[in-house]
């Protein structure tokens, strides 16, 4: 076995090849950049070395400095994890030179897989079934023309070196096909400085389906069942699960078998990855499932596989590197329950998934299986790689378990100021079609803005700001907080552009309770979150509604001495009237907007409580208002 780890990576996926290695017994050595020098992976491993600038490409994409580092630190082997230079031949092949072990497929298994249209070939030759298309090397773009309307449109123009969605085109209409060549084309040079592409059939209900394989160097290759990828944001992963909803006994032997040998087609050892696109339009039918491609590596989404079968595919990895057969045969191999893994990233749904990078100042995981991650409280996510934030893993006994447990786990999640696509991954979860399993690749697309969370926070939201405000001295905690005797006491916040000032005497209570064992919390009956947690951080509370973040500026909190029901809007503090909506004994509901004052250089709307009659109305356009004047009184409408 070995004695020596050098991880060839950073994040959540240097940790959890660390954490195993340790559980083993080897010494783990990290390399770092300089910007990942207070990073949690350097931290974690019993040796450190830096290889460069905070760009990949001077540093994690760098080999020759990462085989110095590990000869300086006298590694025995190196693990290049995903991603990076995980399945670069050339850097594997130079780590065996260096007569360093490679934890990894042989150079030539790399190769053989590398480019799109050489592996297809070889799975033909291999007996595994491809989509229809063409592979050839003639490039001319009218001959491609005429392959395209062979095949039938639509087609699908991919780029034979691609990867990660890029050197991609959906083609519809011979019209659009001159175009969408020389886009393509010119997109798989830059990116992988290859241009070829091959053509396939467009398949109009897609499935993302792909088999976990493993070979070691005794000639040994099993598969640990499949895992379904579909739910995908521009071709990017975002929810997986395994085993695939769907898939009956015939149909997932005769997938899993294609797998076996198309790793046998290479030669392979060690983890590995066959993809496959089925045509979901007739359920999951064998001969609608054509291979897609293969990655020679360990994959981000493995922890649903280890879920389900309770092995430690890192542990293999290492075992069959050290020269040891695969520990577990086929038949030993077995799916217990479903496991789901949701990626969190640092992204804001609401302004197109932009990156969100910054200081961690707070961040609190929901109570998840497995929540792999390469960060923490008071860390950073940097701009200079992948945004992911932590892996979110659950398990149940059926699907409607690992769905359930992963919605909640997502729900309680709190990251603040960085943003995240927690509140986006919720809503996928819970939404009607993916529970029912009623998928393809195109689910979120279809599914448009259902799926992003309000970037303003609902009515009810303030109220539990207030609460929580008033409340500050008390934990916080799933749904809420919990309840006690409130006096009359008024809370101004501000969010969104908006300033309101709650009575909290006025809050109408519902008990929820959260767990088994938990205790009774509050959660305002007209919210639509299902959980939602917050904390007070100087001087603002940050509610978190199913994982969406909003911000509430304290503006002012007192006892007061407005009788319970009052419908007194004061104002938060000093200030200008720029405008004034409503006139005295007008009928209003509540959230309408009554004025707007301008403070601290920002303008606050104030809006009516509940829904009632303007009684009182002290405020004109243009008028000088000090904090906590009267500006309107609201009586609450008749029942």
């Amino acid at each position: 076995m070995l004695k020596s780890l050098l991880i060839a990576n950073r994040g959540e996926i240097a940790c959890r090849i660390i954490r195993t290695a340790r559980a083993m017994g080897i010494r783990t050595v990290a390399v770092y950049s300089d910007a990942d020098a207070k990073a949690l992976h350097v931290r974690s491993a019993d040796e450190a070395v830096h290889i460069g600038p905070s760009p990949a490409r001077e540093s994690y994409l760098v080999g020759e400095k990462i085989i110095a580092a590990a000869k300086q630190t006298g590694a025995e082997a190196i693990h290049p994890g995903y991603g990076f230079l995980s399945e670069n031949a050339e850097f594997a092949q130079s780590v065996i030179d260096a007569g360093l072990i490679w934890v990894g497929p042989k150079p030539d298994s790399i190769r053989a897989m590398g480019l799109k249209d050489a592996a297809k070939k070889l799975m033909d030759a291999a007996g595994v079934p491809t989509t229809p298309g063409y592979l050839g090397d003639n490039q001319d773009p009218d001959f491609l023309a005429e392959q395209a309307a062979a095949i039938g449109y639509p087609v699908l123009m991919k780029a034979v070196a691609g990867g990660g969605g890029k050197g991609m085109r959906k083609v519809d209409a011979p019209a659009d096909f001159a175009d969408a060549l020389v886009s393509c084309k010119r997109e798989a040079a830059a990116s992988f400085g290859n241009d070829v592409v091959l053509l396939e059939k467009w398949i109009e209900s897609p499935r993302h389906i792909e088999v976990q394989v493993f070979g070691d160097s005794h000639g040994n290759v099993v598969h640990l069942f499949e895992r379904d990828c579909s739910l995908q944001r521009r071709h990017q992963k975002v929810i997986e699960e395994a085993p695939a909803p769907g898939m009956d006994a015939a149909t997932r032997a005769a997938v899993c078998g294609a797998a076996v040998r198309a790793a046998k087609a290479v030669d392979y050892e060690g983890a590995g990855t066959i993809e496959f696109i089925a045509d979901g339009s007739q359920g999951l039918r064998a001969d609608r499932i054509w291979f897609m491609e293969m990655n020679t590596r360990l994959q981000v989404e493995h922890p649903v596989t280890e879920e389900i079968t309770g092995v430690d595919l890192v542990e293999w990895q290492l075992r069959v590197a050290s020269g040891e057969p695969i520990p577990l045969r086929q038949d030993e191999l077995s799916i217990n329950g479903w496991a789901m893994e949701a990626r969190l990233y640092a992204e804001d749904p609401a302004k197109g998934f932009l990156p969100s990078t910054g200081r961690l100042e707070h961040l609190v995981f929901g109570e998840a299986d497995r929540v792999e991650t390469g960060v923490e409280q008071g860390g950073a996510v940097s701009p200079f790689y992948d945004p992911m934030i932590a892996k979110i893993v659950c398990h149940g006994e059926t699907r409607s378990d690992a769905i359930s447990a992963l919605a909640h786990a997502v729900s309680e999640t709190e990251v603040w100021p960085v943003r995240t696509n927690a509140g986006f991954l919720v809503r996928a979860l819970w939404s009607d079609s993916f529970v029912e399993a009623d998928l393809d690749t195109g689910f979120i697309a279809k599914a448009g803005d259902a799926l992003i969370p309000p970037s303003e926070p609902e009515d009810a939201l303030f109220e539990v700001a207030a609460r929580l405000v008033h409340d500050s001295t008390e934990p916080v905690h799933n749904a809420g907080f919990r309840l006690n005797a409130v006096p009359v006491h008024r809370v101004t916040l501000a969010s969104g552009g908006e300033t309101r000032t709650v009575d909290v005497a006025m809050i109408g209570d519902q008990i929820v309770s959260v767990g088994d064992d938990a205790a009774d919390y509050y959660l305002p009956e007209n919210t639509d979150a299902a959980v939602v947690t917050g904390h007070i951080q100087g001087d603002q509370a940050i509610l978190f509604a199913d994982g969406t973040a909003y911000a509430f500026d304290i503006a002012a909190r007192g006892s007061g001495h407005a009788a319970a029901g009052s419908g007194s809007i004061l104002s938060p503090m000093p200030g200008k009237v720029i405008a004034v909506d409503v006139t005295a004994g007008q009928s209003v509901t509540k959230g309408q907007k009554l004025l707007t004052l301008e403070a601290m250089k920002m303008e606050h709307s104030l809006v009516a409580p509940f829904d009632g009659v303007v009684a009182e109305l002290n405020a004109s356009e243009g008028a000088q208002v000090q904090v906590e004047a009267l500006l309107v009184r609201i009586e609450a409408a008749a029942e």
